[in-house]
Order: structure tokens, then C-alpha cells, then sequence
């Protein structure tokens, strides 16, 4: 099948590709390089370095002529959304609307969108389904669920099918340590560097942790499946930041040290995310625990110089 990956050289993205290639698929890469890294791009990948606003997008779908495409690319970082919120939409909502009408036009048959767990913004309930009301807490928020709609109307309107895969917090090897959920990364870069982890609040707060591979093999799965569906993709568990770091040391071989500081304004205490809906419809299901998954992370960062070094504050 040809497939085109919009963001396939970014942490996410380049997995996707990884995957795609390996099951013998056609594919197509976009990436604006503003976060991605071109030595993170498949080889056997068709590259081109082309901005999802561009009015260039449409001559590439043409000439790719993909029958899906799977849309990463995306502005990540919740506090840029506070900080400039009409650059957050210009990427995330204009930018995904560019490419749905250049799809639409094009003859594509689907989207994979990836949406976020920020959609449904502080929980009324636990594990969140994806009948969970939604009610966004930042822009970021905001501009990854309004293309949910226009989803919606491309379908109705164009025939364009869909599906909507809603991350909950996706860790492994690639992910910048300054990227906006990437406590994983952080953590990692930073024991690597012998420094000490500040841990926001008393470490009690849960977040729901998916390892990328996992997260590559729900895209997949949308190939064939789940056609005009929204669903949940995480791990079925709450996992506290205490629990994070003492499964980090033991993936060490050695203790770690850590501070404690206050608590970060406006950080959800407990999230983690019901995903039944997509192991029963997309035939999915996560692989990787969180032991096996954060041991691949730290020994990718040992490894791999091209981790993003963080200035400590």
C-alpha cells in the first residue's frame, strides 16, 4: 500500500515509518525538519521537506497519489500553545485543513490522525473512555480536537475516511527531552548525565505511559480497521511518577537521586486512559511493558548521541 507520513522524521512519525517499511509498504515521508531529524528518516522512505501549510502539499499528494495518510505532524509543546496560541492553530488546526482538502482533492481514501489525551482535559472519571466528555484545558488541546470535526464534515462531504487515535503519554528511543510530555526522556537524559531529577509535587501523580512501538502498531492497524472511529491508545494503567522512577533506577543497575519541588500549576493529579475499544476493533494491544520499554529507552539514550540536551533551570 502507499502510505504518507506526515512529521515521519519526528519521534513518533519515524517509528511509524520503521513499521510501515518492515511490513513492505510504499511510503512517503513530509516533514518540515523543524523538530524532526532527517538521519531519523527510513531510508527506503521518499523524503520531501515540505511544511503541512504550504500550498505545495497538494502537488505532492498528487504525485505520491498515497491511499492513506498518516498525519503526525503537529505542534507538540502545551506551554507554546499558551505562549502563542495563533501558531499553535496556524500548525495544528490550518495546518491539518490543508492537508484534508488537498487529500479530499487528490483522491486519497483515509486519515490516521493523531490526536492527544488533552483533549478531554482534567478527568470526571478514571480510566478514561472515549465517551468521556471532552473539555480542553490549553490551546494545544483545542487545536488537536477540532480537526476531529473537520474529520467528520471530509467524510460526509468528500468521502474521505478517518480514524482518530488519541495518545495517551508516548515514551522511547528519538524523543527530545524538551519535547512537552516527555518526562521519560527527561528523566533519561539526565541520569545518563549523572544529575539529579526534580520531580514536580510529591511524585504521587499518575499519568498513563505507551511505548512508541506500541503506538507504531496502532497506526498500522488502521490501515484496514476502524474506519470512522475514535480511539484511546495507552496501556490501561496508571502509572505515579515515584513508580516512573524507581523502575528507571532498577533499569540503571544503580540508585537514583531526586529532589522534590513544588507543584507545577495547572498539572492534572490522576489520567490514564481506557483503551479496550481499539484492542477489540483494531485487533491491537500494547507489547511492551513498562520494565522492558523504559530499559529499550535508557539503553537508546546511551547509545545514541542524538539526544536533545536540557539546560536545567
Amino acid at each position: 500500500m502507499k502510505v504518507l507520513v506526515t512529521g515521519g522524521a519526528g519521534f513518533i512519525g519515524s517509528h511509524i515509518v520503521d513499521a510501515l517499511i518492515k511490513e513492505n509498504h510504499t511510503v512517503t515521508v513530509v516533514d518540515n525538519l523543524s523538530q524532526g531529524k532527517l538521519e531519523q528518516v527510513h531510508q527506503e522512505a521518499d523524503f520531501y521537506q515540505i511544511d503541512i501549510c504550504s500550498p505545495e502539499l497538494i502537488k505532492l499528494i498528487k504525485k505520491a497519489a498515497p491511499e492513506v495518510i498518516i498525519h503526525q505532524a503537529a505542534q507538540i509543546k502545551v506551554n507554546n500553545s499558551i505562549e502563542d496560541p495563533i501558531f499553535d492553530a496556524r500548525v495544528n488546526l490550518i495546518g491539518t485543513l490543508n492537508l484534508l482538502e488537498s487529500a479530499a482533492q487528490c483522491g486519497v481514501r483515509k486519515i490516521t490522525y493523531a490526536s492527544s489525551a488533552a483533549v478531554y482535559g482534567e478527568p470526571a472519571y478514571l480510566a478514561i473512555d472515549e465517551d468521556h466528555p471532552v473539555n480542553p484545558i490549553s490551546p494545544y488541546g483545542v487545536s488537536k480536537y477540532a480537526p476531529e470535526m473537520y474529520l467528520k464534515h471530509y467524510k460526509n462531504i468528500h468521502n474521505l475516511d478517518y480514524t482518530v487515535l488519541r495518545y495517551a503519554n508516548v515514551y522511547g528511543p528519538r524523543q527530545d527531552a524538551s519535547g512537552e510530555g516527555g518526562v521519560v526522556a527527561l528523566f533519561c537524559d539526565r541520569l545518563i548525565q549523572g544529575e539529579t531529577l526534580t520531580i514536580h509535587g510529591d511524585g504521587e501523580q499518575t499519568r498513563d505511559f505507551i511505548y512508541v512501538g506500541d503506538v507504531a502498531s496502532a497506526n498500522l492497524a488502521t490501515l484496514t480497521k476502524g474506519d470512522g472511529s475514535i480511539y484511546n491508545v495507552g496501556c490501561n494503567r496508571p502509572t505515579s511518577i515515584n513508580e516512573l522512577t524507581k523502575i528507571l533506577s532498577h533499569a540503571n543497575h544503580q540508585s537514583i537521586k531526586t529532589k522534590y519541588t513544588i507543584p507545577r500549576p495547572g498539572d492534572i493529579k490522576e489520567s490514564y486512559l481506557n483503551s479496550i475499544k481499539a484492542q477489540r476493533e483494531l485487533d491491537w494491544k500494547p507489547q511492551w511493558s513498562l520494565h522492558k520499554g523504559l530499559a529499550e529507552t535508557l539503553g537508546s539514550y546511551r547509545k545514541d548521541n542524538r539526544h536533545l540536551r536540557v539546560k536545567v533551570s
